[in-house]
């Protein structure tokens, strides 16, 4: 079954889950955390079980690939590393911190490894330089995030 024929179904349950009255919504986009099929199956399993409330990316990337901005009230369906499924999220906060400006809460809230700033600043410090080429600059100490928190809707 392709992605599409997957997520319209999943989509479908939920809206049934909701009243009648608030079926009418959509969802911005469906896609998989990471750069890689194993990082969104990591990423988007810690999304579903209530790990992982938190996420940024470089607004670099943004910019430079003329991307919408993520805002509160967004609502996403997380795919697998397969684009499958997993579960649907609404954005509940979007803000702009420098990557030296993230703080051990948000850290925390990323859910990731064992969940502390330490371990938050070399995962996203590799992860980032990897992406930098694409965004056509380099990683530094002040370059500007986009870092969201969400809540899980489905399941």
């Amino acid at each position: 079954m392709d992605q599409k024929n997957q997520i319209e179904p999943f989509w479908q349950n939920y809206l049934n889950t909701l009243p009648e009255s608030d079926r009418t919504i959509s969802y911005v986009g469906a896609w998989g955390f990471g750069d890689s099929p194993e990082m969104a199956d990591e990423l988007g399993h810690l999304v579903k079980s209530g790990t992982k409330t938190a996420t940024c990316s470089m607004l670099w990337e943004y910019e430079h690939n003329n991307e919408v901005m993520p805002n509160e009230g967004d609502i996403h369906i997380i795919l697998d590393g397969n684009d499958s499924p997993l579960c649907i999220i609404e954005i509940i906060e979007v803000t702009i911190k420098l990557y030296n400006e993230v703080d051990a809460q948000f850290a925390y809230e990323e859910g990731e490894g064992d969940r502390s700033l330490a371990y938050w600043r070399e995962a996203h410090w590799h992860f980032f330089s990897r992406n930098c080429s694409s965004a056509d600059t380099k990683v530094r100490e002040d370059m500007p995030l986009v870092c969201e928190r969400f809540r899980v809707l489905f399941p």
